[in-house]
Order: structure tokens, then C-alpha cells, then sequence
């Protein structure tokens, strides 16, 4: 019986097949996947506010633009930017971490679409994110 937990639990895991049939977890546990995940959520209660105001929002390559900053003043301005600083070089350490976990180098562009893909998905309706013509969109 607790082998077929296991199996059923290996078989719920979230895997994404990519065009040429290689499979991304995007959920794999390598310690590399690990620490930059646990990077990225601590960090994502401070871009939540900015999320909220319109202020930043998901560029169509899965990295985190400023789209607004009207509405800042200068210290408010400063601390997105640096968020988003500190944000985009983890987005892009998950991408490499993940295509390392799935072969290498070669994984790359397959767990850059996967990824992206998922954080289009996971971001929240009212939040704003880029078309592939860099047009900016509330998500419904």
C-alpha cells in the first residue's frame, strides 16, 4: 500500500512537457531549486504592495518590471527598484537551478518557458502584466 502512495504522489507532481517532449518539474526539490525559491518568497510580501498599486507588474519574459512609478516618491521609488533588482537575478538562478536539475544547459529555454508560464499563472487578477508587444494588461 505505501508504494502505491509514493507512485501516486510521483505521478501528481507538476510536470510540464515541452514541444520537444522533455518534461520540466517545475517543483523539483535539488538544493539549488530550494534556496532560490526561499529567496524569492521571502521577498515577495514587500512586492505585493507595489503588485497591488500598479506600480510594477510581470514583463512577458517572467522578470519583474517597473510599469508605473508616477505614483512614488523618491525613497518609495527606490525601494521597488532595489526589489526589483533583487528579484529578476533570482527569477533567472530558479530558470538555471531547474534546466541544471533537467540536464543541463540545454533545459534551459524549456524551464525558462515552464516558469514562466507558471508565473503568469500564479499572479493575481487585478495585477498587471506585459503582452509580447509590451503592452501592459490588468489580469482578469
Amino acid at each position: 500500500m505505501p508504494c502505491r502512495l509514493v507512485l501516486l504522489a510521483l505521478f501528481c507532481l507538476p510536470l510540464l512537457a515541452t514541444a520537444s517532449g522533455e518534461t520540466i518539474n517545475l517543483d523539483i526539490g535539488t538544493p539549488p531549486v530550494i534556496v532560490v525559491k526561499h529567496s524569492l518568497a521571502q521577498r515577495t510580501s514587500r512586492l505585493v504592495r507595489f503588485y497591488e498599486a500598479g506600480v510594477i507588474g510581470l514583463g512577458h519574459d517572467g522578470m519583474i518590471k517597473l510599469r508605473d512609478a508616477s505614483r512614488l516618491n523618491l525613497a518609495q521609488r527606490q525601494i521597488a527598484e532595489k526589489l526589483i533588482d533583487n528579484e529578476n537575478p533570482d527569477r533567472n538562478s530558479l530558470i538555471y537551478a531547474l534546466a541544471e536539475a533537467h540536464g543541463g544547459q540545454s533545459a534551459e529555454p524549456a524551464a525558462r518557458r515552464a516558469q514562466v508560464r507558471r508565473w503568469h499563472e500564479q499572479f493575481h487578477s487585478g495585477w498587471w502584466i506585459e503582452d509580447a508587444r509590451g503592452n501592459w494588461l490588468r489580469k482578469p
